[in-house]
């Protein structure tokens, strides 16, 4: 029996995301990266086999449920920890919301066993997987880094602020504003004069829901009237702000249970009968 040829797979994107420089995922199974720097910070969790690396003359592993962390301009390797290799999801960030006053620390502990931590950086790549889901990949990826800013310096972290009604009634007010456009959750930060982490806190303690998961209500909701109006579900996709028509029809599926072509054809055959 011939010997299985090594694996390598590999897609990287660069994601409109302020603070996000690339994203990196990778397969591989005999690879092994040698000593090297990086220019921004690594976030990086692995979803099968494990990672050993050597950083700053110390060894180092990745077992399932950490998050590692390795700081910029620090050199390291990296090889397969298991006979079947590993796969990695990367993020590679610049210093928009981890400064370099946390070098020492992610030197002396870059790998964090939290898995909640774990659980949300997997629902960043998969938020940055999709056009159109900004806000969500925005929100998401200021409380990750608040975590870990909490993490590394634990002493020097804020206390969480209490969530503040009007802070989530001026923001629902900006969203319902910019419904088709959208709006950056920095820019919304910066026009009520509140962290972007504090700012989502807010409005999801007031509401119960998520800036990102009440925006795309909304536009769903106007999706539906349009419709029922009969408009094709590509022309409501772009009016709606969707990024395009699967776009469209992935939440739209989410929040009413069937797509948006379907909704369509039994409205008009309602009409019809």
């Amino acid at each position: 029996m011939a010997p299985q040829r090594p694996q390598q797979e590999v897609s990287a994107w660069r994601p409109r995301i302020p603070g996000v420089v690339e994203v990196f995922h990778a397969h591989f199974t005999e690879y092994a990266y040698p000593m090297h720097v990086h220019d921004a910070w690594t976030l990086l969790i692995v979803d099968d086999g494990a990672v050993r690396y050597d950083l700053d003359r110390h060894e180092h592993g990745t077992p399932h449920d950490t998050v590692s962390l390795l700081p910029p301009h620090v050199p390291h390797n990296g090889s397969p920890a298991t006979p079947h290799g590993f796969r990695k999801r990367v993020l590679y960030l610049d210093g928009t919301h981890l400064s370099d006053t946390l070098i020492g620390s992610a030197v002396d502990q870059p790998d964090l066993r939290d898995p909640e931590l774990r659980l949300r950086v997997g629902q960043l790549h998969t938020a940055l997987g999709h056009p159109g889901d900004e806000l969500e990949a925005e929100s998401r990826l200021t409380l990750i880094a608040e975590r870990l800013r909490t993490r590394l310096r634990p002493a020097a972290a804020a206390p969480i602020p209490v969530p503040g009604p009007v802070l989530a009634r001026t923001l629902r007010e900006l969203l319902d504003e910019r419904v088709a456009e959208g709006i950056a959750l920095d820019e919304a930060a910066r026009l009520v004069h509140a962290h972007p982490a504090h700012l989502v806190r807010a409005f999801s303690g007031a509401y119960g829901i998520a800036p990102h998961q009440y925006l795309m209500s909304r536009r769903v909701d106007r999706a539906r009237r349009l419709l029922l109006d009969g408009r094709p579900p590509g022309e409501v996709a772009t009016v709606t702000g969707f990024y395009d028509q699967s776009h469209l029809t992935r939440h739209f599926r989410k929040l009413v249970g069937v797509t948006p072509g379907r909704y369509a054809r039994d409205a008009r055959r309602l009409r019809r009968a």
